[in-house]
């Protein structure tokens, strides 16, 4: 085999080679556009949501057939009597609530007048050390047997992954918001399938902190397709580059 027929078989197989790279490269990039727009919708949807009228909490009857994609964040009003024990839920920060930081979410049970239980989270308490004592300074002021009137916004429980640290009964401290697993390990019995992430009202000591949600989602798609699309044209430009001194070469 000459050494031209060897030049030119290295080439063709570096420029599939390439080819394969820069359709990867704009595979990504589209992905990343399409991902921005399912954000943005996503984004207007949760906004559209986060500012509508509170409506009156559904009847027990109708929570079967709630899901996240229709009612996740729907604001909802009701009256219901706080239940202890609490739940702690560890919090780095939200990326709906700007306002907090390193602390913990308080959980507590509340009873409806309809006998149905509901999870509610009450607000934020700002417990770096996770101090039990400091928690349930913080939240036992609210167990008084009396109805509260509350609005706030349906969520969804989430499940405690691979990776998750494990709760710590003794400080009642969960690391996800797993109030099925809360309402079994502190008696609150059946719960409803959802709970509610707490606006108002706010307590006369604002501990726990509860609070308007804003959506704070990231959204950097746009950087991310321009990033991929710029390294398929250097790895064009590249191989073009090489092509033609390979060319001149021969």
């Amino acid at each position: 085999m000459s050494a031209a027929t060897r030049r030119h078989s290295a080439g063709f197989g570096l420029g599939l080679v390439m080819m394969a790279m820069v359709a990867v490269l704009v595979g990504l990039g589209v992905w990343q556009l399409q991902r921005g727009t399912e954000k943005h919708a996503l984004i207007a949807g949760l906004t559209e949501r986060l500012a509508a009228e509170p409506v009156t909490l559904p009847e027990p009857a109708d929570w079967a057939t709630f899901s996240p994609a229709r009612d996740e964040f729907r604001r909802v009003s009701f009256s219901a009597i706080y239940q202890g024990p609490d739940a702690m839920v560890y919090s780095s920060g939200s990326g709906l609530r700007s306002d907090v930081g390193l602390g913990t979410w308080a959980f507590l049970a509340a009873r409806l007048s309809n006998g149905s239980t509901i999870v509610v989270n009450t607000g934020f308490v700002q417990n770096t050390m996770q101090d039990r004592s400091q928690q349930d300074i913080a939240v036992k002021p609210l167990v008084t047997g009396q109805p509260v009137a509350m609005t706030g916004y349906l969520r969804f429980p989430e499940k405690s992954g691979a990776l998750t640290p494990s709760s710590s009964l003794d400080k009642r401290l969960w690391f996800s918001r797993d109030i099925g697993a809360m309402a079994q390990a502190l008696g609150w019995g059946n719960v409803a399938p959802f709970y509610i992430d707490l606006e108002k009202p706010v307590p006369a000591s604002g501990v726990p902190k509860p609070g308007p949600l804003d959506v704070h989602l990231k959204d950097d798609h746009i950087q991310y397709a321009i990033t991929w699309f710029g390294l398929a044209a250097a790895v064009l430009v590249t191989f073009g580059f090489w092509w033609r001194s390979q060319r001149r070469a021969t």
